[in-house]
């Protein structure tokens, strides 16, 4: 039976003592040494893959400890998730399916009839812990977590899901019980930075009053970058600074929790993934299909079998590989019907063929409001489909909701360059292809350009075989997407289908 086990006010040593009494009366079975590797994954909450310093971010020690574990192991520079909101992502990563293919396209739990990682551990006797985000793997019977911390333990005086001193707590209060328990552990610590409201912000102190999380750091406007698919303007940049302040905080959280494996002793057997759920709550990157909005930064460490300092620039990764990878390395059975494939190969030094592409989609906002939108990208190119461009409302989201879009509506008054961005991000078009080697930022829409036809083409090709392959409800009105009838039948059929989900 999972409860939540900490209290805001429980100190480590009491969790530590419900937790393993809940354990007792899990039937938890105990003394069972093993050597199977345990598995901790650290996910940060909408954090761009450029804030990174390994990723190349500019400002110094920005992300000091995740720099320090990329240079411990593996750092991928072409992987991606499959979908660039919190909660679909999350569970396309616990299923190694697309959203489209699991029954969460949007804020919705999972099918019960779809398999999860952490029903496969629990059979094979690991014990499965969550830190914060739990409310974003549903339904909880599909999870089977031993230990959880809720988004309530987190709130107030815990540092609302931004504490690392509480992380570190919580980590160690969960490898020891592993460890007190011979047993092989899951651990998915989820910090809730650099999520908005960020650090030091009127909007944090708007959402939480006067109990706020604490900072160590903050960054002013002078200190951090432009981003490059944002207006270069004073809010923009103040805005940046708050969220670079978060990701500073982020970083120490990252830090805390493998500090709190390392005091344990179990750090060498045991397999570290840290990622993010998607890209940075602004304007054309959460919540859409840019390369702003899936690329991810993707580190794995597993010491004697992840060789330290490797860089792969060569293969392409995504959330749906996740499962399959841990099944396979943890020595379970695969799961059929998964989307993704293990990349251990490459985490061995081998090569793997067939990745030269990864998939992405967008269904819907929290408000059930459809946007649907499907995506194919290589290291190179990028092409997206938009069914709802000028079929629906302006975009909104948590995206919209802080300085950045409301300074790029008033620059649109004066600048047209400014006002055909707002005008792109809230109505879109159908189609967009992007040369992300030159234009990272996705400023440039190249559908028309006929140099590169050829790589268009291609690039629907791929798209189309992928979505008839998985079942896409997508692919008629894909196939048809010239036609205005076939399109506004399917944006009705989704409406449809969004205001009947719960």
């Amino acid at each position: 039976m999972n409860r939540s086990i900490c209290s805001r006010n429980y100190s480590a040593q009491t969790v530590s003592v419900l937790v393993f009494a809940l354990s007792v009366c899990s039937g938890l079975q105990t003394g069972q040494a093993t050597d199977s590797p345990n598995v901790l994954l650290i996910t940060a909450d909408d954090l761009n893959y450029d804030s990174v310093g390994c990723y190349g971010c500019e400002i110094p020690s920005i992300t000091a400890n995740i720099d320090k574990l990329a240079s411990r192991g593996m750092r991928f520079t072409n992987a991606h998730v499959n979908i660039a909101v919190c909660q679909p992502s999350r569970q396309s990563i616990m299923t190694g399916r697309f959203p489209h293919r699991n029954g969460a396209e949007g804020f919705d739990p999972i099918a019960d009839d779809v398999p999860t990682l952490q029903e496969n551990l629990h059979r094979a006797g690991y014990l499965n812990g969550i830190l914060g985000k739990e409310v974003h793997l549903r339904p909880k019977h599909k999870y089977h977590w031993d230990y959880y911390v809720t988004e309530a333990d987190l709130a107030s005086g815990a540092g609302i899901g931004r504490s690392p001193d509480r992380y570190y707590e919580y980590s160690k209060t969960f490898f020891d019980l592993a460890k007190e328990r011979k047993r092989p552990f899951f651990l998915m610590a989820n910090s809730h930075d650099p999520h908005r409201p960020f650090a030091g912000s009127d909007q944090e102190q708007r959402a939480w009053g006067h109990d706020l999380p604490k900072f160590t750091r903050q960054f002013t406007s002078g200190e951090v970058p432009t981003a490059n698919f944002l207006p270069d303007l004073p809010a923009v940049r103040k805005e940046l600074a708050e969220y670079y302040t978060s990701v500073y905080r982020c970083d120490q959280t990252v830090g805390a929790v493998i500090k709190a494996l390392e005091d344990s002793g179990m750090a060498e057997n045991t397999i570290v993934m840290f990622i993010s759920d998607n890209g940075m709550a602004v304007p054309f990157a959460k919540a859409n299909c840019y390369l702003n909005s899936t690329k991810t930064p993707w580190i794995v460490k597993w010491p004697g079998k992840v060789s330290p300092g490797v860089v792969d620039s060569e293969h392409c990764i995504s959330g749906i590989d996740f499962m399959p990878t841990i099944l396979e390395a943890t020595g379970l059975e695969s799961v059929s019907d998964m989307d993704g494939s293990s990349f251990l190969p490459l985490l061995l030094g081998k090569k793997q063929q067939g990745r030269e592409y990864v998939f992405s989609e967008f269904h819907k906002t929290f408000a059930r409001r459809c946007f649907p939108m499907r995506c194919v990208q290589n290291k190179r190119f990028g092409y997206i489909v938009n069914f709802w461009a000028g079929k629906t409302d302006a975009m909104r989201m948590d995206s919209t909701s802080g300085l950045t879009f409301k300074a790029m509506q008033e620059a649109g008054e004066s600048s047209s360059v400014i006002a055909a961005r707002v005008e792109l991000f809230e109505h879109r078009v159908l189609e967009e292809f992007f040369d992300f080697e030159k234009d990272p930022g996705a400023l440039n829409n190249l559908i028309s350009d006929k140099r590169y036809q050829t790589e268009i083409e291609q690039m629907r090709n791929v798209l189309r075989k992928q979505m008839k392959r998985t079942n896409d409800l997508a692919l008629e009105p894909f196939v048809n997407r010239n036609n205005p009838a076939v399109i506004d039948e399917f944006m009705k059929q989704q409406q449809i289908r969004a205001r009947r989900k719960k």
